[in-house]
């Protein structure tokens, strides 16, 4: 996907005035409520109109004030996928998936429906009444409809965000497996760092209408962890869980992690740590209440606010920490220190279970 937007648009005293170019399959836009996300996107899929401006979508202009272009919505072949579901009350699962496939010229069908249903996992809810599924399937549901009406570029406004955390992170796999599985690249809009690092490979950052930062997702979530209160969120695939002296062992980087007993009804599944929950020592401490120590090599530092940033490798695994500089100055650590890392076994916290069910 090659898109360049500059565009104005104002409303009241608000104003957005955007200019950027990407080439990127999985792009994000990230800022808090009010920044100027939803009306960007709108202005791309055609719901709203910029005051003035140029919309170019691989070589195509959509929108120009100066040449007097504006593409109606159903000629520029963008779907979205919104915060609500907006899923037909009347209609079963199967016609709502089909309502944009419908009205698709035929010579632009490209993706079949049976193929769509398994990868979203629907094959069970086709003749089901759409008031009678979890948020979890409804939100599949919408996705597969946006799918079906065979788009070139997919926006996600905040697909996530009416969900609760142990359903927003089993849909994530199935965000990005219809978009892999289909090539169709997308756009997707939130405001959380760790959503942005496992959907997006690339983000633009806005705040009061302007972009204010282009990067990577990482990068994202290095630059905000000083000021972020919940730190640097690690993120880590955990498996094979057995019980050990009343707590959870799991398998992790080629070694093992200890998680409180809370655990134990989810067999693998996808963790969070903060880097706020990382101790470091410079020396093997003679006692220590945490149930996890592991020994690392420190391959990178970086700052972020008033923190330091410490990238750990831990045997397979990396993981980063958060220390103050001073910290790192008595400690001595540098690239290449050996510390030991420790966390308590209840610093972990379940995001999804590799066998929920949505």
């Amino acid at each position: 996907m090659r898109l360049t937007m500059q565009v104005e648009k104002r409303f009241g005293p608000f104003t957005l005035k955007a200019g950027f170019a990407v080439n990127e399959e999985r792009l994000g836009i990230f800022g808090i409520s009010g920044s100027g996300k939803s009306t960007l996107v709108g202005m791309l899929a055609g719901l709203q109109e910029p005051d003035r401006g140029e919309i170019i979508l691989d070589g195509e202009c959509l929108f120009s004030s100066v040449q007097k272009i504006n593409l109606r919505p159903e000629q520029r072949r963008i779907a979205m996928v919104f915060q609500q579901h907006t899923l037909f009350p009347h209609l079963s699962v199967k016609n709502n998936l089909l309502y944009g496939f419908n009205r698709c010229p035929p010579k632009q069908r490209t993706i079949r429906m049976e193929t769509l249903v398994a990868t979203l996992g629907l094959e069970g809810l086709l003749h089901r009444g759409v008031t009678n599924l979890s948020g979890g399937e409804k939100q599949r549901v919408a996705l597969g409809r946006a799918i079906l009406a065979n788009p070139r570029l997919l926006l996600m406004d905040e697909p996530l965000s009416a969900l609760d955390d142990s359903l927003r992170f089993q849909i994530i796999p199935y965000l990005r497996s219809v978009s892999e599985h289909f090539g169709i690249p997308y756009i997707f809009i939130s405001h959380s760092v760790v959503e942005m690092r496992l959907m997006t490979d690339r983000v633009l950052v806005f705040e009061k209408g302007k972009v204010m930062e282009q990067s990577t997702s990482e990068q994202l979530a290095r630059h905000r962890m000083g000021c972020s209160q919940a730190g640097y969120i690690n993120l880590l695939q955990l498996h094979h869980m057995t019980r050990r002296n009343g707590m959870c062992s799991y398998r992790w980087a080629g070694g093992e992690l200890l998680l409180s007993a809370s655990n134990s009804g989810t067999e693998s599944g996808l963790f969070e740590l903060s880097s706020k929950d990382i101790i470091l020592f410079k020396k093997h401490p003679e006692a220590i209440s945490a149930r996890n120590l592991l020994e690392c090599s420190v391959i990178g530092l970086f700052e972020s606010g008033s923190k330091l940033g410490v990238e750990l490798q831990c045997g397979g695994g990396v993981l980063v920490a958060e220390i103050v500089p001073e910290a790192a100055t008595e400690l001595g650590i540098g690239v290449g220190s050996v510390v030991h890392a420790a966390c308590k076994a209840s610093a972990f916290r379940r995001l999804a279970s590799a066998d929920q069910k949505t």
